[in-house]
């Protein structure tokens, strides 16, 4: 049976219009990272590397646009994992069974992350040395 026009759907939860919505993401935005900071050891373990890198990227003598890089790149990685986290998660979530299609996806949102830890490398490593 299809729902009437009138029905709450998923469109309800979305958090309203204008002001509020924006004040709605961002709590929504607050309790993902929350969530992966108390459940995910690697996020905590990111963010532990960004809490040193990005004090190092403020304090060395490179360009504005070096200095950018150098700080962009760790937080890139931060987004990474809250994907890969997000990924793990919905895969568990739809079930605890192992299939093929579950581990790829797994192993891609894992994959995605050391190419994101390659990137802080790179850029590091290139601009510092």
């Amino acid at each position: 049976m299809s729902k009437s026009i009138h029905e709450p759907g998923a469109h309800a939860l979305k958090g309203g219009k204008g002001i509020t919505r924006i004040l709605n993401s961002t709590r929504y935005s607050m309790q993902g990272l929350k969530a992966a900071f108390l459940n995910e050891a690697a996020f905590r373990q990111l963010v532990l590397i960004n809490v040193i890198l990005i004090p190092i990227a403020c304090w060395v003598d490179v360009t504005r646009a070096e200095r950018a890089v150098l700080i962009a790149a760790p937080l890139l990685s931060l987004a990474i994992e809250l994907l890969n986290s997000a990924i793990e998660n919905i895969v568990d979530r739809v079930s605890m069974e192992l299939h093929p299609l579950s581990k790829q996806a797994k192993d891609m949102g894992s994959a995605a992350q050391f190419v994101g830890l390659v990137i802080i490398s790179v850029c590091w490593g290139v601009i510092l040395l």
